[in-house]
């Protein structure tokens, strides 16, 4: 069992948790990363490591083609937003060669990247979703503060800025590049972490508190049991048709689970959720290798904290690994 996780990054304790579980599950196997940045400390903690170019590359696909053929990958695991649909495109044609990818199709990764596509889509599902609005259907006198505004397209927080008022209103409409506005929601922030399998029946959900964020990504969380959470992410992954992992950001607005965000790919605070005995690389693997995994919903430990530091790590400077430019011969 082979594994490529693409845009290592700063993934290193997901990297980590896949050679994990290959070592429980007592398969011999390796995980290779890849990335654009050399500099990336996640490359490293796998077997082995590519530099790639960027998504939008039309090498890009070969290229990772190139060298799941050259690893002989079993399962590839996308991490970013911007491959996502990419990956959808193409996961048909991984499968056909015997490559599974944790990845839901084409059409949702577009519908999730996409956070005002998302809102009207659950919306009109009957799903509880933050109030959406472009630009060119504001009606200003009809607007009650405060409000919120982020790119369309974005993560990690990146433009995202709450408005207090009509002046900030229209400041920020120039301000933030095609932008959506959003009705602020009240009460505490969670993601829930969710897996569902190759052909997309739910096998967990895990809700957590997101106590301190950072960049976006939770520095401290909380895992807790919330049946109404739960549903709702349920009801959300199956309105998506989501395959393989996905998070979902909402907020108890009014006591009621409201969605603000749907990422289908692992969360940065995916460590929390697996700590919790929510394994979700390992389902994945026994996933890949033709196994059912029955349904763990509800089954993790509750009220597990994780709080997060920093460390680094040292490199020589010839330790950048194989830059592939152009897809292998044959392939």
């Amino acid at each position: 069992m082979n594994i490529l996780i693409t845009a290592a990054s700063r993934r290193v304790r997901l990297i980590q948790a896949f050679v994990n579980a290959l070592k429980r599950l007592g398969l011999n196997g390796n995980v290779i990363t890849t990335d654009m940045n050399r500099y990336s400390p996640g490359l490293y903690f796998g077997t082995r490591h590519y530099i790639v170019p960027l998504t939008t590359d039309q090498q890009y696909i070969p290229i990772i083609k190139s060298i799941c053929f050259k690893e002989r990958i079993q399962l590839l695991i996308p991490t970013i937003d911007d491959e996502l649909p990419l990956f959808g495109r193409y996961r048909n044609d991984f499968n056909t060669v015997g490559i599974r990818v944790a990845v839901s199709n084409e059409h949702t990764g577009m519908v999730c990247n996409d956070k005002y596509v998302t809102a009207c889509l659950l919306r009109g599902k009957g799903i509880p979703f933050a109030e959406s609005w472009l630009p060119e259907d504001l009606e200003f006198s009809k607007l009650h503060y405060p409000l919120f505004i982020k790119p369309r397209e974005g993560r990690g927080s990146v433009g995202a800025y709450t408005v207090r008022d009509e002046k900030d209103l229209r400041f920020f409409l120039t301000y933030v590049q095609n932008p959506v506005v959003q009705e602020y929601l009240q009460g505490k922030e969670y993601t829930i972490d969710l897996l569902a399998d190759f052909d997309g029946n739910i096998i967990s959900v895990v809700p957590r508190e997101r106590i301190v964020v950072r960049s976006g990504v939770t520095d401290r969380g909380r895992t807790l049991f919330h049946p109404a959470m739960i549903d709702v992410a349920v009801r959300t992954a199956e309105a998506l048709d989501i395959r393989g992992p996905a998070n979902i950001q909402v907020k108890l607005h009014k006591d009621t689970p409201t969605v603000f965000e749907v990422n289908p790919r692992f969360s940065g605070g995916i460590p929390l959720t697996i700590a919790s005995g929510a394994d979700f690389p390992s389902w994945l693997i026994e996933m890949s290798c033709g196994n059912k995994v029955a349904p763990q919903i509800g089954k993790f430990t509750g009220n597990l904290i994780m709080t997060c530091y920093e460390t680094a790590l040292f490199l020589q400077d010839d330790t950048a690994g194989e830059t592939v430019t152009e897809a292998v011969q044959g392939s």
